[in-house]
C-alpha cells in the first residue's frame, strides 16, 4: 500500500510505503547463544517467579513477587515496601533509566538487541515459525503457496502456539498480583475476577500482535529508544559495525582471487548477504549505523561462520568504532574506553542512588507515630494550677502480627502525667496501647504538667513509643502549649 503526492515537479513521491515481510535465517555463534540464554533466563524467570514461596511468617502472603493491592503492599522476597514509600519505586526508576544508559554508553542498543521484551517475546516466536515452516527459504517458499493444504496446516498450527505463547503471557502478568495458585484454580473454574479476564485478554492481544506481526515496526516506529540514545551516545561506544577498512572493495571469491593474481586490491567482504539474512529487521549493516540495526550481534555471526568457510580472518563485522576504523587506516593501533566521564556518571549514580535506599531499607522503622495537637483549646488551666494539652495521636504497626506498646513523653518536668483515654492498663504510668497486626489505632492523648513546672507559652514534648517486645522505638515531636 502507498499514498502518492504530486510534487512541485508533477512527478509522484510516495508518502509512505507497506513494510516488506522480513524472513530472517537461523544462524549459530556466540551472539546467538547468548541470545538463547538471555530468553531461556528471562523468560523462565517471568514464567515461574509468581510461582516461588517465600515465608513472611503469619497472617502474610508467602508469594515471592506480589502487587496485593488489597493490602496496599508490594512484596518482593525479603523486601516489603508501603503505599507511603513510592519513592523506592522512584529510585527504582532512576537505578533503570542511568543502567540503560550507561549500556548505551558502552554498547550501544545492546539493551533492544538482547534484554528487550520485544526483542525476547519476538525471537521466541521465530523459533516458533522455523520450528513449525522451516528456515528462510522454506518459509519464502509456503508464503508463494497460499491457501493450499500444507501452507492452511502450518499457518494454522503456528499461530496457535503463537496464541498459547501470547496467552500464557497474560496469564502469568496477572499472578504477580494475587496468589499464583491460587489464581490459576480460580481462572480454570471461571471464578476470577472480570479484571483477571481482562487484563489477559489484552496482553494475549497485544503479545500477539507485535511479536507476530508488527516485529521490527515496533522497534523502527513505535519505540523511542532509537531515537533517545542517539544523544546519549559518543564516539567511543561500541556498536556492531562492519569494517570497511577490511571489507571494501567487495568480490566473490572467485572475482577476489583473480583480482588478487592480478595485483589489485581486492577487500574480505565476498558480498554473500548472510548479514542482511540473518538480521531480524533486515538491515544491511555494510552501509553504517542505521535506526532499525538492534545491536543483536546475529550478522557477527553469520559473517563470521562465513569467514571460518572461505579461509579469512573473522570478525569484518564486529562490536567497534568508526573511531578505530579510521585509526587502522592511519596505522595505529584500536583503542578502548569502557571507562571515561560518561560511564563514570552513571556508575556515581547508579551507587549513590542503589545505596541510599539500601540505607533506608535497613534503617527503616515497622511503626510509625503521627501527633496532632489540639487547635481549640489550645490548652487548659486546671483547678490546681496544672496545664493540660490535648493530642490524637496514630500509631502504626506495619508488622503482620499483634504489638504492644508502651507511650511515653519526653522533655517535660517531673511529675507529668501523660493519659490515653479508654486505656486503663499503665506501666509506671505509661499508657500500655495493644495495636492490631497491619493496623493504625487513632487515640485521645492528654499531658497533665504539674503546677510547679516552669513552662513557657510554647515548650518542645516529644513522644515515644516502645515495643514490649522487640524494644523498637519511634519518637516524634510537637509542643506544650502553656499561658
Amino acid at each position: 500500500m502507498r499514498a502518492d503526492t504530486q510534487g512541485g515537479g508533477g512527478g509522484q513521491s510516495p508518502l509512505y510505503v507497506a513494510a516488506k515481510k522480513v524472513y530472517p535465517q537461523a544462524v549459530k555463534g556466540t551472539f546467538r547463544n547468548i541470545r538463547w540464554a538471555v530468553l531461556i533466563i528471562t523468560l523462565g524467570i517471568y514464567y515461574l517467579l509468581p510461582f516461588v514461596r517465600w515465608d513472611r511468617g503469619p497472617n502474610a502472603p508467602d508469594q515471592a513477587v506480589l502487587v496485593d493491592l488489597p493490602g496496599r503492599r508490594f512484596y518482593f522476597f525479603w523486601i516489603e515496601i508501603w503505599p507511603q514509600e513510592v519513592y523506592y519505586f522512584t529510585g527504582l526508576l532512576i537505578i533503570a533509566a542511568m543502567t540503560l544508559f550507561l549500556m548505551n554508553a558502552i554498547a550501544g542498543r545492546v539493551w533492544c538487541g538482547y534484554l528487550c521484551w520485544q526483542t525476547v517475546w519476538t525471537d521466541l516466536f521465530y523459533a516458533v515459525e522455523r520450528l513449525i515452516e522451516g528456515d528462510r527459504r522454506e518459509r519464502m517458499k509456503l508464503d508463494k503457496k497460499r491457501w493450499t493444504g500444507e501452507w492452511i496446516l502450518e499457518k494454522v498450527s503456528k499461530h496457535t502456539i503463537w496464541l498459547l505463547i501470547a496467552w500464557w503471557t497474560g496469564g502469568a502478568w496477572v499472578l504477580y498480583f494475587a496468589d499464583a495458585p491460587t489464581l490459576v484454580k480460580d481462572l480454570a473454574t471461571g471464578q476470577a475476577p472480570f479484571a483477571a479476564y481482562m487484563f489477559i485478554g489484552i496482553l494475549t492481544f497485544t503479545t500477539y500482535v507485535f511479536a507476530g506481526f508488527m516485529r521490527e515496526q515496533v522497534c523502527i516506529y513505535m519505540c523511542p529508544w532509537p531515537r533517545i540514545q542517539a544523544a546519549l551516545t559518543d564516539e567511543h561506544a561500541l556498536n556492531v559495525t562492519y569494517r570497511y577498512d577490511r571489507g571494501e572493495p567487495r568480490a566473490s571469491v572467485k572475482q577476489a582471487d583473480k583480482l588478487r593474481n592480478a595485483g589489485e586490491q581486492v577487500g574480505d567482504c565476498i558480498d554473500c548477504n548472510q548479514c542482511v539474512a540473518v538480521c531480524p529487521t533486515g538491515v544491511d549493516i555494510r552501509k553504517g549505523l542505521q535506526l532499525g540495526c538492534i545491536q543483536c550481534g546475529l550478522c557477527i555471526d553469520a559473517c563470521n561462520t562465513v569467514m571460518d568457510k572461505v579461509g579469512r580472518e573473522g570478525n569484518l563485522i564486529a562490536y567497534d568504532t568508526d573511531i578505530n576504523i579510521q585509526r587502522r587506516i592511519e596505522g595505529k593501533e584500536p583503542v578502548f574506553k569502557p571507562i571515561r566521564a560518561r560511564t563514570m556518571v552513571y556508575v556515581v549514580m547508579i551507587a549513590l542512588v542503589g545505596a541510599l535506599m539500601t540505607f533506608t531499607l535497613a534503617t527503616r522503622s515497622f511503626e510509625g507515630l503521627n501527633v496532632l495537637h489540639d487547635r481549640n483549646p489550645l490548652y487548659v488551666q486546671l483547678s490546681d494550677g496544672g496545664v493540660r494539652n490535648g493530642y490524637t495521636i496514630r500509631i502504626l504497626n506495619k508488622r503482620t502480627e499483634e504489638r504492644v506498646f508502651v507511650m511515653s513523653v519526653e522533655g517535660m518536668p517531673q511529675g507529668t502525667k501523660i493519659q490515653a483515654v479508654g486505656i486503663e492498663e499503665t506501666a509506671a504510668g505509661d499508657p500500655v496501647i495493644t495495636v492490631g497486626p497491619d493496623q493504625t489505632r487513632e487515640l485521645r492523648v492528654l499531658v497533665i504538667a504539674d503546677s510547679s513546672a516552669k513552662l513557657g507559652k510554647s515548650a518542645p514534648i516529644a513522644f515515644r513509643i516502645t515495643d514490649t517486645g522487640s524494644g523498637e522505638t519511634v519518637k516524634t515531636e510537637d509542643y506544650f502549649k502553656g499561658p
